[in-house]
């Protein structure tokens, strides 16, 4: 008897087929924030945090690999996704606030810290101002290193677009703008975002976010080179070779100012390598998380 071939459709649902996890909100002391989590508190704590405009299923994908050996939190930073979202410029002090909070509340001394673009920039500043806090540290085509005028703009005009009118033609330009491979923005993934973008408020919401692309302000907050060198956490940055925000250079650049760091560079990725190659990526994540080397 042949056995059917079954249409493989690209889905949120097929890529946490076979995970065990949960969905729910977490009270942060005062922030009401919303988690995907695998692993349980046997395990070390990890907190995988997403970009600027993003949310947690950014980590979807890896949350099977990583909840078999962390226990692992994908969260939706203060501001983002379906957490709370009070109405104040959200700057990078606020982001490491929630953090802090967020592991005050779950008992957490110290935590590995994950994140990509506006996650890596938090990630950094936590690392950097409280480093008792930190096991260790990836910065996964980090923000927060420098101002580059034309990406600020561009990444501006996409999100306040999408969020000012969640139509399928907007929400696919923004996620276009991730993906060395267009084909990796999903349907799927985009339906979700559009749902997340569509919240009533939503839109005051992503003018409180933007604010960081504002130049006064990115400034004020960018991580200097005397701040990368207070990290001390081992810390692994991460970068690809089609990235859109700065090129593998940036990246290197990062990395020889953090004292104890290794730097790799991902082929064929845009801004989103834990979702565009995800068996890469987990390995990478997986053996320096654990202490073992890192290749790619």
């Amino acid at each position: 008897m042949t056995t059917p071939t079954v249409p493989y459709y690209p889905s949120l649902w097929q890529d946490l087929r076979g995970t065990s996890f949960s969905q729910g909100w977490f009270d942060a002391k005062g922030i009401r924030t919303r988690y995907l989590r695998s692993g349980d508190a046997s395990l070390p704590p990890l907190i995988l945090l997403h970009g600027v405009g993003g949310h947690a299923e950014a980590y979807a994908r890896n949350l099977d690999a990583h909840g078999k050996v962390f226990d692992t939190w994908s969260i939706d930073m203060i501001g983002h996704g379906w957490s709370d979202k009070p109405d104040h410029p959200y700057e990078i002090n606020h982001y490491v606030d929630h953090i802090l909070r967020f592991m005050d509340a779950q008992g957490w001394d110290k935590a590995h810290i994950s994140g990509e673009s506006l996650g890596g920039w938090v990630a950094g500043r936590l690392a950097a101002d409280h480093p008792d806090r930190v096991d260790r540290v990836v910065l996964n085509t980090a923000g927060g290193s420098r101002s580059e005028p034309p990406v600020m703009a561009r990444l501006k005009l996409l999100s306040t677009q999408a969020a000012k009118d969640p139509n399928w033609e907007f929400m696919t330009q923004r996620m276009h703008w991730l993906m060395k491979d267009k084909t990796d923005a999903t349907d799927d993934l985009i339906a979700c975002r559009q749902a997340i973008y569509a919240q009533p408020g939503f839109e005051k919401a992503m003018a409180n976010a933007m604010v960081l692309q504002d130049l006064e302000t990115r400034n004020r907050n960018l991580l200097l080179p005397e701040d990368y060198g207070r990290i001390k956490a081992p810390a692994l940055v991460l970068w690809t070779s089609d990235d859109p925000t700065a090129p593998p250079a940036e990246g290197q650049r990062i990395a020889e100012m953090i004292p104890n760091s290794t730097f790799v560079v991902m082929p064929d990725c845009g801004h989103w390598p834990q979702w565009e190659d995800v068996a890469t990526f987990d390995r990478i994540h997986l053996a320096f998380l654990q202490g073992k080397p890192v290749g790619v």
